[in-house]
């Protein structure tokens, strides 16, 4: 079966003088549309005190590590001289608590 390229290669050439005179009229309509916008005004958005605060904490807590490094640094430190200590109730407490929250959400 003949490609799309070999299909147009042995027809005699497209009339384009309608699709220039359409491109032609888009032009006049884009150039118009473009005017007009121009005389259109501007839309503006302004914060208010609480929303610039938020944005100043934001911004402040982006720059900072999402941890404390010295507290993983201690915590490594116990673990690898032996001195780290888990304490099972509370982890095992905690660990229930976790569940029963996860729990919740999925129903």
């Amino acid at each position: 079966m003949a490609g799309i390229d070999n299909i147009r290669s042995s027809h005699s050439p497209l009339n384009t003088s309608r699709s220039s005179a359409k491109a032609e009229q888009s032009k006049s309509s884009d150039t118009q549309t473009a005017s007009n916008t121009r005389s259109v005004k501007q839309d503006a958005v302004s914060l208010s005190d609480q929303g610039k605060a938020i944005g100043q904490m934001q911004s402040q807590m982006a720059s900072k590590p999402p941890f404390d490094s010295a507290k993983v640094q201690a915590i490594k430190d116990a673990i690898a001289n032996g001195s780290y200590v888990v304490n099972a109730d509370k982890l095992a407490d905690n660990m229930i608590r976790f569940e029963k929250e996860l729990g919740d959400v999925k129903q």
